[in-house]
């Protein structure tokens, strides 16, 4: 019959000490072995923390299995890097002058929907439109914001005018919102130029409606109640005067 060398007998802890039987095996610890597989497998090549500057600056501390591991790396992180810069294009509001005025918007890179605002720093609505639209244009990446002083685009265009928007796709004007009351009066929301955009295709809202919807109700049902009881009165009046 033979004996299980890890069992524990009072043989084989005598074999053991004369070293003829291995030293029993300890019961390994799940915890530990957990531990340590989840550490292997969240250990990384060094290339793989890398941007793409660095890798280039570390080439030569590579051998040639890791340089092939790096080139497929190299790759997939180039991709991504497409990818996100195609999703996030542009992202901010950007300052421009008028003679950059055809190659920012009219002559902008082809299907990109491009909204300028010519402004007046004296103006509060055109401020008030420029912190709009530079919310929107984090919140719409995809969309080209530029902002220019009226004047360096259009010589003496009148303080009337503003603030005035303009939205491009494909070199011609696909909207355009000129002077307080179409872009919005002085209380203009975010929302409310958000849906004017919108309304012209330049943005994906997320909006269902027309937040001004509810304003202009109360306003509709004001102006009936107001006829359908002036009428009423006019009538009652009418009606004593015959009397």
């Amino acid at each position: 019959m033979q004996t299980d060398p890890n069992e524990d007998t009072e043989w084989n802890e005598i074999l053991r000490d004369f070293g003829i039987l291995p030293p029993k095996e300890e019961p390994k610890d799940e915890i530990e072995e957990m531990v340590l597989r989840l550490q292997k497998e969240a250990m990384v090549k060094p290339y793989e923390k890398m941007t793409l500057a660095e890798l280039k600056e570390a080439e030569d501390e590579f051998d040639d299995e890791d340089m092939k591991a790096i080139e497929i790396y190299r790759e997939k992180r180039l991709q991504e890097w497409k990818a996100l810069k195609k999703k996030q294009k542009f992202g901010e509001l950007r300052e421009i002058s008028g003679n950059q005025y055809v190659n920012e918007v009219t002559n902008a890179e082809k299907d990109v929907w491009v909204i300028i605002h010519l402004y007046r720093s004296s103006i509060p609505l055109c401020l008030l439109v420029n912190q709009h639209l530079s919310l929107l244009a984090r919140k719409f990446p995809e969309t080209k914001f530029v902002k220019a002083i009226a004047n360096s685009c259009i010589e003496h265009y009148h303080d009337n005018c503003l603030p005035t928007i303009f939205v491009y796709k494909n070199g011609q004007i696909e909207g355009k919102f000129i002077g307080i009351i179409e872009c919005g009066g002085i209380n203009l929301k975010l929302e409310e130029l958000e849906w004017k955009l919108a309304e012209v295709g330049a943005i994906q809202t997320d909006l269902e409606e027309n937040p001004k919807k509810a304003i202009v109700d109360v306003m509709v049902s004001s102006i009936r109640n107001t006829s359908i009881y002036g009428d009423s009165d006019s009538s009652n009046s009418d009606s004593e005067d015959t009397k």
